[in-house]
């Protein structure tokens, strides 16, 4: 077995390496914008078109908003940054707004923004899957005819790149980023040089077409909830945000420094790209329709269900650019691929965030633990299996998993900035120095702004779509939250019960005598092995014990044990029903009974073989009953191994595999012979 799984495993993901080598883990800050801000960044490509989307329903007339619902982005967007920015300054390990809101609002909190952010990070990974198959299908018919099948096998392609470490993930996402990011400036450049300098007409492919408005002459308070609504679908432009402040740990020095970089960077290049799309899409007259089958007009006729619906930026770069020419195409792949990678940075996000959960014991320790390539691989494989899930459940449809999107995400936003407000005032107390009880001032200003701004836009997000989709995602904030509590209080009530006494108590009394029972089903080497081992622990009772399950042979041991005169009193348990391990257990618990001070000794022994099939064929009566004595107290199972000749044949084969050099090693170099660098002179 370990054949089998070792050399597949170092193929996929490489080589292990060592724990002293996590610096070399590390990002810089041109690698750790695309692994951590991929997703706020690539939301670019989808956010403009939700805002389009839901406006339509009152009919082109209601696009003229679009603008104000951009500016109200953009703020919000500034707004975020700038709290986070506060953030990474003041809770550099990573913890992020779990860690914030726990410090400063209580368990409960921090256990209510952790539930968040852990189903935000699933949703991001669905999301953005489910929609860059969507983009991908638009050119290549089989993938939409085969929707579950690909995002499937796109998330564990992700799944495999990311356990292979975060920097070595982080290289292979910085190139499709960073060209999807220089395409749409790009394409705003260029398109604001033909409109505004060359006096160019450009339009899009819609541009022609009408929108059937499902409700006409929208006032009021009907007009105001479709403008939130839009508002609200738009602030899918912020999701992601706070990774970074998640992230800190896998940044390299000064953290802090570059993590609030590295935020503002992302802030400045997402807010450019969304109203630079939007205004684009504006003055080339995009036409979308929430169902375009009927509410889109072409020529006087709906455009029907053989219409596909093209996102805003496809329609916009084939304004800009035309349809077919190189920047168009380039721009139109990179696009498709940056989707797919912006789940990236859920796969950065979640595994740091159960990591930390784990450590305080509201998630299985597991999760705290280090894979071969140094990135916490439990993390990653339990996001890519939630992934998978929804993607099946919801049939990897991006229109209907976005409804389930930014509930989690505004949630952990307003209690991590409302805790950073408590963080200023319980040090403002105690501050006296006047420089820095100014800057602590400012900082609390910033975040009492945004724990409002982001309040109110939560409580939008929760009436406009919590019919629409809303609903699941606080669903499944309540099972995370349920879950955790759950495990918390299991491995409180696991460490009270296992806590050493400070005196005397039972399990430190030695017991008064030992009875050893050696199970044997015949006389062999291990027999031999093991009654030998039993006599060397020299207890005060010993005895073998075997199981009549066939009374010939049963006939022929006993000759057998006689003929050789092994000085062990041989005792036989009938089973008149041909088991096992039920004799085996009533006769030790007899034992307990009858002398409870005493403690039982079962010694058993065992092959050892070396191919993972004959493990099927050897063993088994051991492992059931090695399972059921491990509930009886008192009890004490030792195993005596027998090495046959396919084991010693399976260690040749383990010596042989540390010898195997996976591919890429070579020219990597083993790690044990990494020499370091010797620092420069500073004479």
């Amino acid at each position: 077995m370990s054949k089998l799984t070792d050399v597949p495993k170092r193929i996929l993901i490489g080589r292990a390496l060592r724990s002293d080598r996590l610096g070399e883990t590390l990002l810089p800050k041109r690698i750790a914008l695309p692994v951590f801000a991929s997703d706020p960044l690539s939301s670019v490509a989808y956010a403009p078109g939700e805002v389009l989307l839901v406006l339509s329903i009152a009919g082109v007339s209601a696009y003229h908003f679009s603008p104000w619902i951009a500016v109200a982005v953009v703020v919000l967007m500034f707004t975020v940054v700038a709290s986070y920015r506060q953030n990474v300054h003041a809770y550099p390990s990573g913890g992020g707004d779990y860690e914030v809101a726990t410090t400063n609002l209580g368990p409960r909190a921090g256990l209510t923004v952790a539930s968040a952010l852990l189903v935000d990070y699933v949703l991001t990974v669905a999301v953005s899957i489910a929609s860059g198959i969507e983009n991908l299908g638009s050119a290549i018919p089989f993938v939409v005819q085969h929707k579950v099948l690909c995002a499937v096998a796109v998330i564990v392609l992700l799944t495999l790149m990311n356990l292979r470490g975060v920097k070595e993930s982080g290289k292979l996402f910085a190139i499709p980023t960073y060209v999807f990011v220089g395409g749409v400036f790009i394409m705003i450049a260029w398109g604001a040089f033909r409109g505004m300098v060359l006096g160019d007409t450009m339009r899009a492919p819609t541009a022609d077409y009408h929108i059937k408005a499902e409700h006409q002459g929208l006032a009021g308070f009907a007009l105001v909830f479709l403008l939130l609504r839009a508002f609200s679908s738009g602030c899918a432009a912020l999701t992601g945000v706070e990774a970074i402040s998640n992230g800190v740990p896998a940044f390299r020095k000064p953290k802090s420094k570059n993590a609030a970089t590295t935020l503002a960077m992302m802030g400045l290049l997402a807010v450019t790209m969304f109203c630079g799309i939007i205004a684009l899409a504006m003055s080339t007259n995009v036409r979308m329709a929430e169902h375009p089958a009927t509410d889109l007009i072409h020529n006087g006729s709906p455009v029907g269900s053989g219409y596909v619906q093209n996102p805003v930026i496809s329609q916009v770069a084939e304004a800009v650019f035309g349809k077919g020419s190189f920047l168009f195409v380039l721009l139109a792949a990179a696009t498709a691929l940056v989707l797919f990678l912006a789940a990236n940075t859920a796969y950065n996000g979640f595994p740091l965030l159960g990591s930390i959960l784990a450590q305080d014991r509201y998630l299985p320790r597991q999760l705290h633990t280090r894979g071969d390539r140094l990135a916490f691989s439990n993390g990653i494989v339990l996001l890519a299996g939630a992934a998978t899930l929804l993607v099946v459940i919801y049939g990897a449809d991006s229109t209907r998993l976005i409804q389930l999107y930014i509930v989690g995400v505004f949630v952990s936003f307003t209690l991590s900035q409302t805790g950073m407000v408590r963080h200023w005032n319980r040090h403002l107390a105690v501050e006296k120095d006047q420089a820095k009880r100014r800057h602590m001032v400012r900082s609390r200003a910033i975040n009492a702004f945004g724990a409002f701004f982001t309040g109110l836009v939560l409580v939008v997000v929760l009436v406009t779509k919590f019919t629409h989709g809303a609903w699941v995602a606080l669903l499944g904030m309540c099972i995370f939250y349920a879950t955790m509590t759950a495990i918390r209080k299991h491995y409180d009530r696991v460490a009270e019960e296992i806590a050493a006494p400070e005196g005397p108590s039972d399990d430190s009394v030695r017991p008064s005598r030992v009875h050893s029972v050696v199970l044997i089903s015949k006389i062999h080497r291990p027999t031999l092995r093991a009654l030998a081992y039993a006599k060397l622990m020299r207890s005060d009772t010993l005895e073998a014990l075997t199981v009549n399950v066939d009374p010939a042979e049963t006939k022929a041991l006993r000759e057998e044990w006689e003929r050789r005169g092994i000085d062990v009193p041989l005792k036989v348990l009938d089973s008149p029903y041909r088991e096992v391990t039920r004799p085996v257990i009533e006769y030790v618990k007899g034992l307990r009974k009858e002398s409870p001070r005493d403690a039982v000794s079962v010694i058993i022994p065992e092959y050892v073989v070396g191919h993972w099939y004959e493990h099927l064929l050897h063993n088994q009566s051991a492992l059931r009953l090695k399972g059921r004595l491990l509930f009886t107290p008192g009890v004490m199972v030792t195993s005596v191994p027998y090495q046959l000749q396919s084991s010693e044949a399976a260690k040749l084969r383990a010596r042989k595999r540390q010898e195997w050099n996976a591919p890429g090693a070579v020219r990597r170099g083993p790690a044990v012979e990494r020499p370091k660098e010797p620092s420069a002179s500073k004479d």
